[in-house]
């Protein structure tokens, strides 16, 4: 009898000690993971557009800004700030090929200056023509006139209506054009009296395709000059006068002889 109470107090001494030891196992908390070292992402400066910035206008300082970009993304057409860190001041002054959208990555291929090549074709606005024609001092305002000021495009010519009445040759002047935008005047250094002096010989002006063939056909009737307008006096868009000397243009177009009468 004693004999297996013993057996049975072993017994339960043996259970309550593997009770225990599962308790004191269940209630260890594991040992934290090693703490993974956290990766520092390489950035650099790029330009951006600040605001949007449509085709074929002047790109402004207030219009470029840096900002931070990840170095894996950056491609190689972008303009790092460790790069060129004047970049903004030296593309301030270009125009827009394309449009950016703000926050667009500038890239200068897409940019271009006064003077390249396709400078011309992304300042004019759409539907608009790039006309040249030909000016000297006393048909250009003294020289005076510079891209970006608006004039009015005047044609003297022979009146061939007057001639036939009177028999005598008759002259007149008509604004055929008015308020158009210059877009370019080249300048030739001439030397006079021992100074140089800065002639323009050639204007390039902003017109709509018919003005373009108006200015072009006039050209061949008589000397076109240009009328030097006020910077108050610009509003508003470039107008073509419906005048004779319309009249005569459409003439030439339609193939109607218009031979100068002689005295």
């Amino acid at each position: 009898m004693k004999a297996a109470r013993l057996v049975v107090l072993g017994v339960a001494l043996a259970a309550g000690g593997l009770a225990a030891l599962l308790a004191g196992r269940g209630g260890e908390k594991p040992a934290p993971e090693a703490t993974k070292p956290v990766t520092q992402l390489e950035t650099t400066d790029i330009l951006v557009a600040k605001t949007d910035i449509g085709a074929g206008t002047p790109v402004t300082a207030q219009e470029l800004e840096w900002k931070i970009w990840p170095t894996a993304s950056a491609g190689p057409h972008f303009i790092r700030k460790s790069d060129r860190p004047n970049a903004i001041e030296d593309l301030s002054k270009s125009y827009a090929r394309a449009a950016f959208v703000a926050g667009e990555p500038i890239q200068e291929s897409r940019l271009i200056k006064a003077g390249q090549a396709g400078y011309m074709a992304a300042i004019l606005p759409s539907g608009m023509r790039a006309v040249s024609t030909e000016i000297k001092p006393e048909t250009g305002a003294g020289g005076f006139i510079i891209p970006g000021d608006h004039v009015d495009v005047i044609l003297y010519r022979r009146d061939k209506d007057s001639e036939k009445g009177s028999g005598t040759e008759a002259h007149r002047s008509e604004t055929i054009l008015r308020n158009v935008r210059v877009l370019a005047v080249d300048q030739t250094v001439e030397d006079k009296n021992g100074q140089k002096t800065v002639i323009g010989k050639t204007a390039t002006l902003e017109l709509s395709p018919s003005q373009a063939e108006t200015l072009v056909l006039a050209q061949q009737i008589g000397v076109v000059s240009l009328a030097l307008r006020s910077v108050a006096d610009t509003a508003g868009s470039a107008s073509t006068d419906d005048t004779s000397a319309r009249s005569e243009i459409n003439m030439i177009r339609y193939g109607v002889s218009t031979t100068r009468m002689t005295k």
